[in-house]
């Protein structure tokens, strides 16, 4: 009976050893995870691609057809890092060569989403100019051909730089020019909008914030450990100008009610527009000319008269 009894502790105890061990394990694994994640933490958050502008050649619009008309324009950022962009006008191309340009007296300040750059863009643009407005449209820096390498504070520096450059250098009023942030250029966009008085503000699939786009995306992340935060959920709120949130339902990359959450938190006058089935990256095709229609609605209505 006794050795019975001695038999039984000593495989209780190996037991409880073997579960110490697994739990320690796990533990250990679980920290390890976490800190490659915040080591790594630039690289989950920017995915920048370069691009070589000679590749790159727009097509041949066909006559009579409306088109965006591009000027390389490169900027310095205050910290020194060059951005480049581009201010395309709206136009007509003539038959036999050239274009008759459309006027317009707006323009959009666009920040775009992550991955590509501004050559991989140029069909959006075309929906964009067609309404008409000027689209102006930078690579953040370590996009395209911008020099540098992305982090929070840096993508801030160059969307102040191409606000300076369309109101000072361009001679553009503040309300002349909608910004317009997609996705990760969420961030930037509401940053600049709390800092600057524009005609207005169009926020596209993006999110509340970083921390609680990774925690959706990563749930076993704690939220105290993500240093960006990119927090537009803590500035739309102060924006007094017009706002328009665009979210589709389908959206497998960024909850649809982080968009939901912007537009309850932001402050009159704002509006939302839902693109019924529409994922994260098909937005401008799902919603067709009903989207550019609203988009266009909004510019309209932010036009000084």
């Amino acid at each position: 009976m006794v050795q019975r009894s001695e038999d039984t502790w000593k495989k209780s105890g190996i037991w409880w050893q073997r579960m110490l061990w697994f739990v320690g394990f796990a533990v250990l694994l679980y920290v390890a995870l976490v800190v490659a994640m915040v080591v790594m933490e630039r690289h989950f958050i920017f995915l920048p691609s370069r691009y070589d502008a000679a590749a790159f050649v727009p097509p041949t619009p066909a006559p009579q057809s409306r088109y965006p008309e591009l000027e390389d324009v490169w900027l310095t950022a205050s910290d020194g890092t060059r951005i480049h962009s581009w201010f395309c006008r709206p136009a007509v191309a003539r038959p036999g060569g050239g274009h008759i340009p459309i006027e317009t007296g707006m323009t959009l300040l666009w920040l775009h989403g992550n991955a590509g750059h501004i050559a991989a863009r140029y069909d959006i643009i075309g929906l964009f100019t067609a309404i008409p407005v000027n689209v102006f449209i930078i690579d953040y820096r370590g996009y395209g051909q911008s020099e540098g390498q992305p982090t929070e504070a840096g993508i801030y520096l160059d969307a102040a730089a191409a606000w300076q450059y369309l109101t000072e250098d361009r001679g553009i009023a503040g309300d002349r020019i909608v910004i317009f942030g997609k996705s990760l250029g969420g961030g930037p966009a509401t940053e600049l909008a709390s800092k600057v008085e524009a005609a207005g503000l169009i926020l596209q699939s993006t999110f509340t914030s970083i921390p609680d786009l990774a925690n959706a995306c990563y749930p076993f992340i704690p939220k105290f450990v993500v240093r960006s935060q990119m927090s537009s959920i803590d500035k739309i709120g102060a924006i007094g100008y017009p706002k328009m949130i665009i979210h589709g339902p389908a959206d497998e990359i960024i909850p649809y009610r982080m968009g939901r959450k912007l537009f309850d938190t932001a402050s009159e006058p704002k509006t939302f527009y839902e693109v019924p089935d529409a994922g994260h990256n098909d937005t401008f095709a799902v919603g067709g000319a009903a989207y550019v229609a609203a988009v266009r609605a909004f510019i309209e209505g932010c036009t000084p008269e």
